[in-house]
């Protein structure tokens, strides 16, 4: 598949226990589960272990628990949609410790074919911080180990990282598979003019992806509360807007960079600001927008201004490919969400190729295509022409029609044909403000990141 990646179909798993881990972090309500799209999305390659023969063993975390088991974080629902879904009993092990007495007697009992779901990986605290102790537990269950956990592979954790000290024979599935070739052929071979957006919070999150797109792309835009580190930097003063001072310098030689190889890098030119923060939220708030060059002393920069949106959706319409991470303003406020949705709109307007990742982004995204007022969501997306032949059977792309291309998928998610796109509603994880926390740790679509990061 390239990437030196081995597949599941490179073998057959008949007769062999095999640890899957999946990605089931779906949204819940009151115990029961509001969208099914990343269990749909794991089908495909449980089926093709099931038609092998093989004894599947399935793994995943739910949610944050904070202080170890607790029952609103079990995958107890997620095996019973399964169960109806693969149209087979997909027994529950339901151990608080993960790999207990009950996951062990159930792998015991397993028949070529069967199904067995573990609990929730983080009801064990070692899972976060990739312990050995849980790793090998995990390894103790099986002879083979395939990840199809796009959203959570770039996490070193026991169950993505940690057990394949212990499993050698591992490879990918399906999912993974497909996320894998379509981002290396659109980051590394990419249709040009290849243009990046970058936003949030923190520059110290990105440092590395900065660096490595500004030796791919031919744009990168910074917007988000991280450009203002950017402005302080070329020595304009920027209030009490977010500014990391011990990245001042790293800021100086980033655009330095972008000047030697001839990388056109746009900053905002102007800029929404408030004194305080509007609480509640959706309260009316009295901004100021101002050039970027005169931000008063006690106003805080919370979105780019009309002159920045411009000049940011022309450079999008401009180009051929198009790499977006993290909002352009504290988007969880409608007065600072204006710049956000102006960048969605002019991708969904564009004829690019777009990868989005973050919540956020991802979410606005889907407004702007659908025309409907964003919410948060936890998915990449990405957009233009016809999903591949694996993703139109089941996979992680959900494909929503765009008045500028046939598509645009969202990642963690079912492939559903265009017309079906009103079925697709964006939920996930809870609103977060990703403008001052950044939407991943590596500050960039984890698969992307995986890519660019080197």
């Amino acid at each position: 598949m390239g990437l030196g990646k081995k597949t599941i179909d490179d073998q057959n798993y008949c007769g062999k226990k095999v640890l899957v881990r999946c990605d089931f972090n779906v949204p819940m309500k009151d115990g029961v589960i509001t969208n099914e799209n990343r269990i749909n999305a794991a089908l495909p390659t449980i089926q093709k272990l099931v038609n092998d023969g093989a004894k599947v063993i399935l793994c995943s975390h739910l949610g944050k628990p904070k202080n170890g088991p607790e029952a609103k974080f079990s995958l107890a629902p997620v095996a019973v949609a399964l169960s109806a879904k693969l149209g087979k009993t997909v027994v529950f092990a339901d151990d608080d410790n993960v790999v207990g007495e009950n996951a062990k007697a159930a792998v015991a009992a397993m028949n070529n074919g069967d199904v067995v779901l573990l609990q929730n990986t983080r009801f064990r605290k070692e899972e976060t911080k990739n312990l050995p102790e849980f790793s090998q537990d995990l390894a103790s269950l099986a002879d083979a180990y395939v990840d199809d956990a796009f959203g959570s592979c770039h996490r070193a954790h026991c169950s993505t990282a940690g057990v394949t000290d212990y499993i050698k024979d591992t490879a990918v599935g399906y999912l993974m598979e497909k996320e894998i070739k379509y981002l290396g052929n659109a980051v590394n071979d990419p249709v040009r003019p290849f243009t990046a957006i970058l936003g949030g919070a923190k520059v110290a999150d990105k440092l590395n992806v900065i660096s490595n797109l500004l030796e791919k792309v031919d744009t990168l835009i910074i917007g988000g509360g991280m450009a203002y580190t950017f402005i302080k930097a070329q020595g304009y003063e920027v209030g009490k807007s977010l500014c990391d001072d011990s990245k001042l310098d790293y800021c100086k030689e980033m655009m330095a960079k972008a000047q030697e190889k001839g990388v056109k890098l746009l900053l905002p030119v102007d800029t929404a600001c408030v004194e305080n923060f509007p609480d509640p939220i959706d309260a009316p708030v009295e901004t100021t927008v101002v050039p970027v060059t005169a931000i008063p002393a006690d106003k805080e920069g919370c979105d780019i201004g009309p002159e920045s949106m411009k000049l940011f959706a022309d450079a999008v319409k401009a180009s051929k490919t198009v790499v977006w991470n993290g909002p352009m303003g504290v988007f969880e406020f409608p007065a600072f969400a204006n710049g956000t949705k102006a960048m969605a709109k002019a991708l969904a307007e564009s004829g690019a190729v777009t990868i989005i990742g973050g919540g956020d982004s991802a979410a606005a995204a889907g407004a702007a295509r659908a025309g409907r007022p964003p919410s948060s969501s936890a998915s990449p997306t990405r957009s233009r022409t016809s999903p591949p032949a694996a993703a139109r059977r089941l996979s992680s792309w959900r494909a929503r029609s765009c008045r500028a291309s046939p598509a645009c998928w969202i990642s963690n998610n079912i492939v559903l044909p265009a017309q079906r796109r009103d079925r697709a509603s964006a939920q996930g994880a809870a609103r977060q403000r990703v403008f001052r926390s950044g939407a991943f740790p590596w500050g960039m679509l984890p698969g992307v990141a995986c890519l660019l990061d080197k």
